[in-house]
């Protein structure tokens, strides 16, 4: 495995040929560039999401080059608050063209303990996170654990539920 640090991210993306799906079981995240808009957000202020637009942008220039770009997280309900923020900035995600879909942890079954990333079913990119926050990916291309991170992606995309039917509840 090598290592890929957060600026790194988006040349994966780049070099992916048809889908980049992501499998999110955490109900935090300690993601540095988050802090200040979760602060908002609980607060209830006023959203300025010009941190997030980088983000976007990259999901606008990939599902442009006809790249599909899918989520499923894993939640936890009653939703914490960071959760309930990840919901709200899930409009912005598939406003640019990302497909996102929620499954309560309790109907997931087995999952594994870290969130990951599949190229084209054949990449996989395991997210590490520092106690500080801050992302880095241990990439593999073993063909067993992307077959493995394949029927993992297959079983929890058919449990779970597209965004706005979610959010609809």
């Amino acid at each position: 495995m090598r290592l890929v640090p957060d600026e790194g991210f988006p040349d994966l993306l780049r070099t992916c040929k048809r889908e980049a799906f992501h499998l999110e079981v955490l109900d935090s995240y300690a993601e540095p560039d988050e802090h200040e808009p979760l602060r908002r957000f609980l607060a209830g202020e006023p959203a300025d999401h010009a941190w997030f637009q980088s983000w976007t942008e990259l999901v606008q220039e990939t599902v442009g080059r006809g790249i599909a770009i899918t989520r499923v997280r894993i939640v936890t309900e009653p939703h914490t608050d960071y959760t309930r923020f990840a919901l709200a900035i899930a409009a912005l995600n598939t406003e640019a063209g990302e497909d996102i879909r929620y499954l309560p942890r309790h109907l997931a079954g087995e999952i594994p303990p870290d969130d990951f990333w599949l190229f084209d079913d054949l990449v996989v990119v395991f997210s590490a996170f520092g106690d500080a926050g801050g992302w880095s990916g241990a990439v593999t291309t073993d063909p067993h654990i992307a077959a493995y991170c394949k029927q993992l992606k297959e079983r929890l995309w058919s449990l779970s539920v597209p965004y706005l039917e979610y959010v609809a509840r």
